[in-house]
């Protein structure tokens, strides 16, 4: 199961906001809120399913070992696209 912490971090890597993961993974920014808030607050098992999926299809991998848990930004090596806006995958001019 993913944390609050790892969400908070997924979300900088990939520069958004508690809204736009909010919107990504259609869930309510409150459930959000709460699922990220230090106290541990419940949140259904439905909501942190839908956070994870958002975020790993916007290329974060959720990793977990016996030292701890983290995240990693999977960056497209052939640089043939890149993501802009609302999830869309685009081609660039570069």
């Amino acid at each position: 199961m993913i944390t609050g912490r790892q969400v908070r971090a997924a979300r900088a890597l990939l520069n958004w906001t508690q809204e736009r993961l909010a919107e990504e993974a259609l869930v309510a920014l409150t459930a959000l809120k709460r699922l990220e808030s230090e106290r541990g607050l419940g949140v259904h098992e439905g909501t942190i399913d839908q956070v994870r999926r958002a975020l790993e299809a916007a290329g974060i991998l959720f990793i977990e070992s016996g030292q701890g848990r983290g995240v990693m930004f999977l960056n497209e090596t052939s640089g043939t696209e890149t993501r802009q806006g609302r999830g869309r995958r685009v081609r660039s001019s570069t």
